[in-house]
């Protein structure tokens, strides 16, 4: 439908921060909204809070139900059901700025070739203390995703708006449980898409004590196993998209993956760990590839063990540290 937002809220276990996310969306300036809540298989009231949700705005808010999928599953439920010109993911514990859609739904329309419009975000801490920049790089104005993607996701998932045609062409979210949101990006950005930046506060990040996804063990196995996967579909993204070994984001990238490479080798993940130093390698590229710190870690692993060496290195830089 032409000119109307859906806004995607995955949740799980959050009622309270899922009625503070949608009355930040309900206090939009910018009134051609739905919002479609996908409730992730909670356990707890938050699927009630959301049916009575959807019965107090019977005409702007629907809810689905779902077994537990993760969060990357849950939008994509959401993101098929959804109707409008533009989709905005929007995480429970989020919120938007009254003024978001008005300038990125109108900064868009006023740019066609643009794709995906992002304003800068806010950081509020769980003590309640609002950071005065902008978040990450949210508050630097670039035209592409890429090759800086490559060094972080500098984004949060409630700062862009994308258009839904940009959406269906990069594809279904993935069953990932980590850095589901990097690489649905990365996605997006391997397409060439054009960003349009709004330069004021579009939303605001917040930091809390409730069960959080990206809160975890450094060297827990299980989150290994799924930035493991992320990090490999990153870079197919990121050489499909023609970006070179040279690019200084590339090699940054390539030492994230010798990084976690020696860490899923220090939490027993010795395929994992294996694979990362095969693509660190590869996006090194030949010559930096071929340095001696590649070779010697390779002929150690194959003498020790690449879970053995993992150890002993993390022990190593732990210690250093």
């Amino acid at each position: 439908m032409s000119g109307l937002v859906s806004i995607i809220i995955p949740v799980h276990n959050r009622a309270s921060l899922l009625e503070e996310a949608v009355a930040s969306v309900l206090a939009q300036t910018y009134p051609h909204t739905e919002i479609i809540i996908v409730d992730d298989g909670s356990t707890d009231d938050t699927s009630m809070v959301a049916d009575e949700l959807a019965r107090e705005h019977p005409e702007r808010i629907s809810v689905i139900h779902q077994a537990n999928t993760g969060p990357g599953l849950a939008r994509e439920a959401g993101r098929v059901r959804a109707r409008g010109e533009f989709i905005q993911y929007l995480d429970s514990d989020d919120l938007l700025l009254p003024r978001k859609f008005e300038l990125q739904a109108v900064g868009l329309n006023a740019h066609p070739e643009c794709g995906v419009a992002y304003g800068k975000t806010q950081y509020r801490h769980s003590d309640s203390r609002l950071e005065e920049l902008p978040w990450k790089g949210s508050g630097n104005k670039v035209v592409s995703m890429f090759p800086s993607f490559l060094r972080e996701r500098w984004w949060d998932t409630p700062t862009p708006l994308y258009r839904a045609e940009v959406c269906e062409q990069a594809g279904s979210w993935s069953d990932l449980k980590l850095e589901e949101d990097w690489e649905y990006d990365c996605r997006v950005a391997a397409l060439g898409v054009r960003l349009h930046f709004c330069d004021e506060f579009v939303a605001e990040v917040r930091d809390h004590d409730q069960n959080r996804l990206c809160k975890g063990g450094a060297l827990d196995p299980v989150r290994l196993k799924e930035r493991a996967k992320a990090h490999a579909l990153i870079l197919a993204h990121a050489q499909s998209a023609g970006i070179k070994e040279t690019e200084p984001e590339m090699q940054h990238f390539a030492r994230e993956l010798f990084l976690l490479a020696r860490q899923c080798g220090a939490a027993g993940l010795a395929a994992e760990s294996k694979e990362l130093f095969e693509l660190a390698k590869r996006a090194s590229g030949n010559i930096r590839g071929e340095k001696w710190d590649f070779k010697l870690y390779e002929i150690l692993a194959d003498l020790t063990g690449w879970t053995f060496l993992g150890k002993m290195v993390c022990l190593s830089d732990s210690l250093r540290k």
